[in-house]
């Protein structure tokens, strides 16, 4: 049976189920929707739906805590009617609850699987006096003004139908239990002052510490609403300024004063947009208010709005390039360039930092190596394969530094140096910018264009640049700087040093067939007009072109000689021949192209005595040098030919001096020199020779000449020499052995400390060639001779020994 408590006394069973409470305080004579999620909540509403709806509401010291015991709960709670429970599908159970009275929590126990507890009521006692109805009347008012500033009473019709009913009649009702009730529950005070609220036993304690927390709210209703005023008087003033300066700026329409106050207002535009750090914003504001001051007749305005116009159009902020991708990168450097594996490395580790950090300093590389190996439109995929802008500069023939940092603004006509022009054109803060033929910079009198680099291309310092025209600090460190170069000796130590080198050692003549056949051919088919279809060259005739057309390490002759060839075949298209598909073999190169312009220099037929085949490296690649030897009569001398360098002559000179002290191993005279010249010589007279790697050849043609002993005819060497006959390292070993292979030689002899050079050398050449590394000569003439001389033999002097006589 229910008891219907709203018109029977309470009186309350020994002992209640509890449903502990988080973040809510549950009061007499309010009705409030409460959801129960946690077993033990649910089992206690079980249990009292399940008998005569009675539960006992008490609230949680920490509402954080998932099962509570007796020492989390506070000591007073609230005896609550069931009036509505729902058990939701999800598990919770949403039940309405009506208060009843407080009650005093003196025991609690567990009770199967939810908190019961022994209570003991707390009686709604008050004294009517002129005191209570003092507070009574000031809580009224209280709560009325916080209605009025906007407060929020958390008043829910459902849960509350006595208030929706006639909420005037609970604010007039002279029971100040009642109203403290109502109104603690309505509004959203912080838990702990609603429980102190409801352990409060006197109806005047209550009411006094209800006034004090309404006025604390009303206090910051009032703070809220002036903050609210102030907010709004601000709009209105910015709405109304809005509005004047549209009627200004018809005024000055009116008047024709328009043009230039909207000028300072598109530069203070600009300003605001552009990003600029601190001090450069500043400088501007201080520029754009002398020009505002002036007159736009003064030759001065102009200056300020040129310089204006480049601090606001550079890109401060902008940056460009999209998320990195190492495999389409990859793809992207493979489908532009064929081989520069070393290269292709760099960029792909530099790609690889900046995915894993976010930020890395852009690196400062230089390219260098021959022309036409692809030094320069490698940058521009670079680019591509980083998502980034490309700029170009060309710093071939430059002499002057306002160059590189610009002109100061006291000169006409001064504008900021290349490095910033370029920045502005790409739009961004970080493009992938290329100083091209950085070893061909001059100097004179009006400054060195090299040293203006330094604090450019130094990672360290570059992130504020100062150029002379801008006279404020603007960051390069995230611009990618390239440099190409042909040759590293003319370029200054110091600028030298801040460049990370990448040598491109020039193209094999197996890689020249590649790229013209996967690059250079469809590209010129297409710059013609024609297609694909219409020619064809085969193999024989691109490796006709290579060898006997072209002699370069880059590809930019046959890439000449490849356009000459397709013009021809044009021409004949276009008179007529539309149908015909050509195809280009060996033999039509010749009648298209004439005879072979270079006849390959290929190594000796046969053994011969006095000469060695050596090999050079030279700007156009390597390639193989014949020396020659021969003894006359004369008085010791000896001749040097053949536009020697001076190093050159130094190493004919050491060869000499090690065949003069080694006579005896060599099996010569011991004064052999004193009767005889010899005559070295270095064909091809027009072509200047220098360097020491020619050591061991020089060397190896005068002992085969004063020997008489043959050299082998498909040896080739290189190394420089000492006067004790050890074998030094040397360069560009790549380069010569590729000639050597070309010429069809069969070994190479290198110095032992080029042993780490081979890895270089492509795989096909390195089982073509047989290589013997060497340390000394003994190594070198074993090899290169046909046989070893045979050492002069000596007879020691036996003393002869008289017998004494008696």
């Amino acid at each position: 049976m229910i008891t219907d408590y709203s018109t029977s006394p309470i009186k309350l069973p020994e002992r209640l189920p509890i449903g502990p409470l988080r973040d809510t305080v549950m009061f007499p004579e309010t009705t409030l929707p409460i959801v129960s999620g946690r077993s033990k909540s649910k089992a206690a509403l079980d249990q009292a739906w399940a008998t005569d709806r009675l539960v006992v509401f008490v609230t949680q010291k920490n509402s954080k805590i998932e099962d509570p015991e007796a020492k989390d709960l506070f000591q007073v709670g609230t005896v609550c009617l069931l009036k509505r429970m729902i058990k939701n599908p999800e598990g919770d159970y949403t039940v309405s609850a009506e208060g009843l009275t407080r009650v005093f929590i003196k025991k609690i126990a567990q009770a199967g699987s939810y908190l019961e507890a022994e209570v003991e009521e707390i009686p709604q006692l008050f004294e009517k006096n002129e005191e209570t109805e003092a507070l009574v009347r000031t809580v009224r008012e209280q709560f009325k003004k916080y209605i009025e500033l906007g407060g929020n009473p958390m008043f829910d019709p459902s849960a509350i139908p006595t208030w929706t009913a006639n909420w005037a009649v609970i604010i007039q009702n002279d029971d100040p239990n009642l109203l403290v009730n109502s109104i603690a529950q309505a509004i959203d005070f912080k838990v702990i002052d609603k429980q102190q609220l409801l352990e409060m036993v006197s109806a005047t304690d209550r009411l006094q510490r209800l006034s004090e927390l309404l006025a604390k709210e009303v206090k910051i209703l009032e703070i809220s609403q002036n903050i609210s005023s102030k907010t709004q008087e601000r709009v209105s003033k910015m709405t109304r300024e809005a509005i004047l300066r549209e009627q200004m700026k018809s005024i000055e329409e009116e008047l024709g004063s328009n043009e230039e106050n909207q000028e300072i207002r598109e530069f203070e535009l600009k300003i605001k947009k552009s990003g600029m750090p601190k001090e450069v914003r500043e400088k501007a504001i201080k520029e754009l208010a002398g020009l505002a001051k002036m007159s736009s007749l003064n030759p001065e305005a102009s200056y300020k709005r040129n310089y204006l116009e480049w601090l606001t159009d550079l890109p401060w902020k902008v940056t460009d390039g999209k998320k990195v991708d190492l495999k389409k990168a990859e793809g992207v450097l493979d489908e532009d360039h064929y081989g520069l594996k070393k290269v292709k490395e760099r960029i792909l580790e530099y790609l690889a930092v900046h995915k894993l950090s976010g930020k890395v300093k852009g690196p400062i590389l230089c390219f260098a190596g021959p022309p036409g190996t692809g030094k320069t439109s490698i940058g521009k995929s670079i680019a591509r394969a980083l998502g980034r802008k490309f700029v170009k500069v060309s710093l071939g023939g430059i002499r002057d530094e306002a160059e590189i940092r610009g002109h100061r603004r006291t000169y006409v006509g001064s504008m900021p140096g290349r490095i910033i022009q370029a920045v502005k054109q790409a739009g961004t803060t970080n493009p992938v910018f290329m100083l091209d033929e950085i070893d061909k910079i001059g100097a004179d009198y009006r400054g060195d264009p090299s040293a203006a680099l330094l604090e450019a291309l130094d990672p360290e310092q570059n992130d504020a640049f100062s150029d002379h025209y801008l006279e404020v600090p603007f960051d390069l460190s995230n611009v990618m700087f390239i440099t190409t170069a042909n040759m590293l000796d003319t370029i200054p130590p110091a600028l030298r040093d801040r460049l990370e080198i990448i040598r491109y050692p020039g193209y094999t003549t197996e890689e020249k067939f590649h790229i013209a056949t996967k690059f250079l051919i469809p590209k010129q088919i297409e710059n013609h007009g024609l297609k694909n279809k219409q020619i064809d060259f085969n193999q024989d005739a691109i490796r006709n072109i290579i060898e006997n057309y072209t002699r370069e390490a880059g590809v930019r002759s046959l890439e000449r000689e490849i356009s000459s060839v397709i013009r021809k075949i044009a021409r004949k298209i276009a008179e007529g021949d539309k149908g015909k598909k050509f195809v280009i073999d060996s033999d039509q190169i010749v009648k298209l192209l004439g005879p072979a312009k270079f006849t390959p220099q290929l190594a000796e037929v046969e053994d011969s005595v006095g000469t060695s085949t050596g090999m050079a490296w030279t700007e156009a690649g390597g390639d193989i040098l014949f020396n020659e030897v021969t003894i006359m009569p004369g008085r010791g001398q000896l001749l040097l030919t053949g536009q020697l360098g001076d190093v050159m002559k130094e190493s004919a000179q050491a060869a000499m001096s090690y065949v003069r002290s080694h006579w005896k191993e060599l099996g010569l005279a011991e004064k052999f020199y004193h009767k005889i010249d010899i005559h070295v010589h270095v064909p091809e007279g027009a072509v200047p020779k220098d360097g020491p790697s020619a050591g061991i050849a020089l060397t190896t043609a005068i002992i085969s000449a004063l020997t008489k002993i043959p050299v082998h005819k498909d040896v080739s060497m290189t190394g420089e020499v000492t006067l004790r006959g050890r074998v030094l390292e040397i360069g560009g070993l790549k380069e010569k052995v590729l000639a050597a292979h070309r010429a069809g030689v069969k070994t190479i002899i290198a110095p032992d400390g080029n042993k780490k050079d081979l890895e270089d050398i492509p795989e096909n050449v390195q089982k073509d060639l047989k290589f013997v590394f060497v340390k000394c000569m003994d190594d070198v003439l074993e090899v290169a001779l046909t046989r070893l001389p045979t050492p002069v033999s000596f007879k020691i002097p036996v003393k002869t020994v008289y017998p004494a006589v008696a």
